[in-house]
Formats: C-alpha cells, structure tokens, sequence
C-alpha cells in the first residue's frame, strides 16, 4: 500500500501541492527565469511568496517618444513588490532585457522608471519577465486592487486587546479581593485562545519584515518587536500551564497600535500616488480641429502638432501651441501663476489647459499629450514621488538595541541555568525579553506624531502623515508661490475716483470679466449708483466701448496693470488694480524668519509684480517669470545644496514644485490637482497656519526624542532587574504600562498645549 503523500507548497508561489513540486508550469517557468537570471537568492530573501503567474496580456502602458539619440523612457507600476528583494529582483530583470539602458524601481512607490533603445525592443517585451514572475504591471496612476489586509488585522487585534484588558484588569483585582483559582484557570486558557490569532496571523508582518531584515544581514526595528510579541506570547502559554499571570493583554494592544500607526501610514502614500493621475485628468478630452472650414470634435489623443484647433469663449485649449488667428483673454491662473488673464493674438503662446474667458482663438498645435506643459508638469510629479522615505529614530536605534537585548538574554540564560537550572533561567530568559520589547520606544513616534497632526489639524493645517511631520520639523528654508497664497488671487481695486468708477462700472456691468467684477465690487461696495450704459461693445483684450450719459467712452487697459476711461477729450482717469497682499502675510514671513527660517518667493506673475509683493511681505530674495519647470528647478538646487525646503501653493502649476520640495502645502481653497498632491493642505484663511505647523512638528520631534531616551533609560534598569531576577508578573504587569503610558502623557500634553493656541 502506497504512503499518503504529504501536502507541500509550492516554492514560487507557496500554493499546497501533493509531495513538493511546483503547482502550475507558470511557477515552474518563473523560477527556472530567476535560476537562469542568477536570481536564486530571492527565495531566501523574500517576505512573502511571489504571486501565482496568469496569462501573460498586453500591458496598457506606453512608452514616452523616441528622442534623437534613438531612447524611450516607460514608466509603469509594478503591483506586488511585497519587499527589498523583490525590487532587487525586478531591476536586474529589466536590467537583462536587451535594449535596456537603465531602470530605476521605487521601493516606496513600486513605480519603475526604463529608458530603452527603441530600434531593439518594445515594452511588451521589456514587462514580460515580471509578468512570467508573477507581478501585475499598469500605467502609473492607473486605480490599483485595494489590499485590506492590514486594516483587517488591525479591527480583530484591537478588539481582542480590549477584551484582554478586561479581563487582565479582573485578575488584577483577584490579588487585593481573592478570587477562586477556578476562575484564574478559566481567564489564563481563555485569554490564550483569544490572543493566539494575534501572536500568529495579526502580528505576522512584523515577523515578515523581522524576518526579511535577518537574512539581508540588517536589525530593523521589527525585530525587537517580534522577539517581545512572541517572548510574551510564550510566557503567556507557560503561565497558562503554570498557573500565573501573562501578558498576553500588553501583547495585543502593543500589536494593535502598531498595526493602526502602519495603516495611517499607507493611507497617506496611496494618497500622494494618485496626485500624477489627478493633475493629467485636469487636460480636456476633445478639441474642435479645423479640417479647411469644417471644425469636427476629435479625441485630444488625434492631435498632432501642425493641427489647428478651435477655442471660444469657456472652452479650455487641449494642446500647445501658437495663436494663428483671433485675440482672446486666456485665463491660465492656475497654470503659469499669472493673477489676471492673458491677452493673447496672433503670434503669441498658449498652453493646454488655459481657459479663454472672452474671445476666439485659432491655435497651430505645437505639442501635445505627455509634451505639453501639463504633461511635462504631471510626468515630474510623478518622477518626485518616487524619492525614498528616511528611516524614523526607532530605525536608527533598532539594530544597537536588539543586538544589546539578545546579548543579555543570552548571558541571562546562560548564568541563571549554570547556577539554578533550566527552570529559573527559562523564566528569567523569557522576563528579559518580555521587558525589553521596546513598546514605548516603538510607540514614541506614532504616538506623538498622531497627537502632533490632530493639534494641526485643529489649528487648520491638515498633514497627510508622519513621514511630513517628522521632515516638516527639518525645514530651514520656505519658498512661497505668490498668486492665491501671499496674495488672495483676485484682482481688486485699489485706487480709483468716485466719478471714473462709476463710468467703468456702468459699462462693465454686463461683462463677466475678472476685472469687470473687482470694478463692479468696489463700486457696490462704494455704494455708487450705476448708470446705463447704451451700444455697448466689448472687444477681447482691449476692453470696452459705449455711452454714458450721452458721452462716448472707453475702458481698457492702462499701463502696470491700471485701467484706463477715456472720453471724447481723452483720458478722464484711471483705476489701479493689484493683487491683494493676504493682511497677515507681513507676520507669518516675520514669524518665519525670527525662528531662522530662510523665506523665498517664486511665481509666473510680472517680475516687477513679484517684487512689489516682496517688498510689502518683507521677503529678501524673489523671482518672477518662472514657468512650472522652472520652480521645480530652483527647489531642487535648493534642496542639493543642502536646504530642507517647503514650498506652499495653490495653483495647478505649483505642483511639481510641491513635489520636488521635501514638504508641499497647499492652500485649501486652490486646485483640486495641487491640494492632492500637497503633503499638507491649509483649510483655515490667512497663513498662520504654517508657523502653526512648523512649531509643532519641532516640538513633536523633541517630544519623540525625549519618549525616546525615557524608553532607552526605562528598559536598561527594567532589562536589569529582569536579568537577576527581580522582575515577577506583578512588576511587569506595572513596568510595561508605565513605560508606554509616559509616552502617551507625553503626546497628550503635546496635543492639548497646541490645541489652545
């Protein structure tokens, strides 16, 4: 008679298979591909099995255009890259591809970056090794396959640590009152089945990640961590059988907040990873082409440069390019920073996006697609969202401690059974390494940072996660984009006679211009009754013609931005128009630089525009005329020059500075594009919020290294104490608590010193 054979998984994908071997040819293909790669460490190295192959099917990605030097760049996303062997193992076979010249695979993003000749290859050919691996590929930005996993796990940890809280706190009271040993069995057994779920399947990322940092020769943080988890989940087994007290209640809130503080931190890198896609969804899908007289209504994906498009008043231009025939107001605000609309004509630049407000425009396409200003803007933003995450202050101290720790329960072992036994030095052992989890050194920064950013909320600053929170307290150097952020955006009046404000007001009343509306306010809010008008015209980029009280009069531009009434005999006044300075911008650049902040202004608008704001706002070094590439440009000489550089905005164009800045804020009420890019988004009015901010991620990251250094003090005596023998359930039954209830005043003093203020 045959033996039953003995189910095992299969070594690419972990599926269970009869006696070993591969479940699929897929996986058998995939792993003779890695073999053959001169990949076969991966299989050591990895976290998590890799994902089971389908059919290999054409991705839906698309390489950027061929450049004179015969080179494409793709960029795609990469769905799967579960750790750091996986993205090692991806790059090397992109690498091998031929035609391949270089790959960049972002860990943080799992986007990868492959510039390729294209006289060699194609991009079908370049993703087919990851597919044949078992790794989903899509266009970046392209809606991914929600993982719940983690928020799973954390609803079913943090309602058994409720449940062991309770009824640890009814074996606490058994020890003052008495109570049956019956009963003290009953809660021992029934808090380890409640817990197991947590020590086994709950806190298995830990172990994934422990374990995964083991083998590449790194202690990460998580090491400790899953000694702690496991070393209490073991004494709360032997305690169990013994009939003592466990810890089993500290291990699953531990392993609860834990698992809450890594899903904050996922929901706020999903978010930042959808900004490229958000700002490419800003371009119009359609154009009116011109074909002879015909204007036929085409995908903006049919355009070609040396295409003539049709734009009139309300539409937004789909393309690049040069103006061949009209003149028009082009409203392009959120685009090049400017705070009025452009006048534009025949010979003149105009780009996707740019909204005409009055007139009709022919436009020579000169780029399209990926080209365009708006594209160049969204690929950029993309590019800067792939940059690495810093290692917090628990990662950097993780690998002395956790080296430390095992050193002790080692020589704790050994010394404990050479002179009482196995006994005492099992119980002695497991005593180190339970007190030793390092909970509040774990803790300090999710703690504080949570209390940190609920405080800034509540001051109207709302930050998307720690990461920001702990780089915000870096910063030395703050760039200000002008229009909608120093200034309100707008243009209003801010000279004008009674007399000339009313003959403006009465011709531009039926006008939907911006500058006709700040006219028209200023009078109502002047109070001054408006005549009417009669033959009124209005010509796009001059202004408008028409009667008042029998006179013939103009309005139309002046210089420096004023509007010019002419009459009959000539010039009878003029309004000048700015935009306004925000009233508490003075204070906020003041209170900036008093806290050794260096302060920059960067913007699209009239360079002589940007350095009237400067001067009025108190800033030292200003630049106007940049284009969004631009801004991003002078951020990153910033940055390489060592600054730590925050940039607030709120227009469109402000995004890929935003995100080649180490901090991006932008002001709530701008575009919907740029507020999902920001790393920080300003919901109050005025900009006291970021000092607001500033502050208080300093004093949080104070607040995380004093947590920190407690922590470090609280284990050596308890790691101490632990070692001789001194420690006893009831002592870490109150040590453990103590340390990450420091912690926790610690963050909530933070919280509520900020709230008030």
């Amino acid at each position: 008679m045959s033996a039953t054979p003995v189910p095992a998984p299969c070594p690419h994908c972990g599926t269970p298979t009869e006696a070993g071997g591969f479940c699929c040819t897929g996986c058998e293909v995939a792993s003779a591909l890695l073999k053959d790669a001169g990949l076969d460490r991966y299989y050591a190295e990895r976290t998590t099995p890799a994902p089971r192959p389908g059919a290999l099917a054409p991705p839906a990605i698309e390489a950027a255009d061929v450049g004179a030097d015969g080179v494409a760049e793709l960029r795609f996303h990469v769905d799967g890259l579960s750790c750091a062997s996986c993205v090692w193992v991806a790059e090397t076979l992109l690498t091998r591809v031929p035609g391949v010249e270089s790959v960049f695979v972002s860990y943080g993003t799992a986007n990868a970056t492959v510039k390729f000749r294209a006289a060699d290859t194609d991009p079908l050919r370049i993703v087919a090794p990851l597919q044949t691996v078992g790794w989903a590929v899509r266009p970046v930005g392209a809606p991914p396959v929600e993982d719940r996993s983690w928020m799973v796990r954390t609803g079913v940890a943090a309602f058994v640590a409720m449940n062991l809280m309770l009824m640890g706190a009814s074996v606490y009271a058994g020890w003052f009152d008495g109570m049956e040993e019956s009963w003290g069995t009953f809660f021992a057994w029934w808090g380890l089945v409640l817990a197991t779920p947590i020590a086994t399947w709950a806190a298995l990322p830990f172990y994934r990640t422990a374990w995964a940092g083991l083998r590449a020769g790194r202690l990460h943080v998580d090491v400790p961590v899953s000694l702690g988890v496991l070393a209490m989940y073991a004494h709360g087994l032997w305690a169990a059988i013994a009939h003592r007290d466990g810890y089993l209640d500290s291990m699953a809130m531990l392993v609860a907040l834990l698992l809450g503080a890594r899903v904050l931190e996922q929901g706020g890198r999903r978010r930042a990873a959808e900004a490229a896609r958000s700002l490419g969804a800003l371009a119009p899908r359609s154009a009116r082409r011109l074909r002879g007289d015909q204007a036929d209504e085409v995908p903006v994906a049919e355009l070609l440069a040396g295409d003539r498009i049709v734009a009139a008043h309300g539409e937004e231009l789909a393309a690049d390019g040069v103006v061949e025939e009209g003149e028009a107001e082009v409203q392009m605000a959120l685009l090049t920073g400017e705070s009025a609309p452009r006048s534009v004509r025949k010979g003149d630049d105009v780009v996707a996006g740019g909204m005409v407000t009055s007139g009709n425009l022919v436009v020579r396409v000169t780029r399209t697609g990926d080209d365009t200003l708006l594209g160049r803007m969204a690929r950029r933003l993309g590019e800067a969202l792939d940059r690495p995450i810093a290692p917090t202050l628990a990662d950097k101290v993780a690998p002395t401690f956790t080296a430390l720790t095992l050193i002790i329960a080692a020589a704790t072992a050994i010394g404990w059974g050479a002179l009482h036994g196995a006994d005492p030095a099992m119980k002695a052992t497991i005593a180190v390494l339970v007190v030793a989890c390092p909970c509040a050194l774990a803790l300090a920064a999710p703690l504080s940072t949570a209390a940190a950013l609920g405080a800034s909320a509540r001051g109207g600053l709302l930050v998307r996660s720690g990461d920001v929170l702990r780089t915000f307290a870096k910063v030395d150097t703050v760039v200000f984009d002008k229009t909608g952020t120093l200034t309100e955006g707008i243009p209003a009046v801010v000279k004008a006679d009674d007399a000339v404000l009313r003959i403006a007001a009465g011709l531009e009343r039926q006008s939907r211009h911006p500058i006709a509306r700040a006219i028209l306010e200023e009078a109502a809010k002047r109070g001054i009754p408006l005549p009417s008008p009669r033959a009124v015209l209005e010509r796009p980029g001059v202004g408008v013609v028409g009667e008042i009280d029998g006179i013939r009069v103009s309005v139309g531009r002046g210089q420096g931005g004023s509007v010019e009434v002419r009459g009959p005999d000539g010039l009878l006044g003029e309004i000048v128009l700015a935009d306004r300075v925000r009233p508490e911008a003075r204070a906020t650049v003041a209170a900036l630089r008093a806290a050794g902040v260096a302060v920059h202004l960067l913007s699209g608008d009239d360079p002589s525009v940007v350095a009237r704001v400067a001067a009025d706002v108190g800033i030292p070094d200003a630049w106007g005329a940049v284009d969004p590439e631009g801004k991003a440009d002078r951020i990153a000489a910033l940055r390489a020059a060592g600054h730590v550089v925050l940039f607030v905005g709120d227009g469109v164009n402000d995004g890929p500075a935003m995100a080649a800045a180490d901090v991006g804020v932008a002001m709530g009420a701008g575009a919907a594009a740029t507020v999902q890019v920001a790393d920080a988004v300003q919901v109050s009015d005025g900009l006291g919020a970021v000092i607001h901010g500033l502050t208080l991620a300093r004093d949080s990251e104070r607040v995380v290294r004093a947590s920190s250094l407690r922590s470090l003090v609280y284990n050596a005596c308890a790691v101490t104490a632990a070692a001789f023998g001194f420690v006893n359930p009831l002592v870490a039954a109150l040590l453990m608590p103590l340390s990450s209830s420091m912690v926790i005043g610690s963050a909530l003093r933070l919280g509520a010193r900020r709230a008030t203020t």
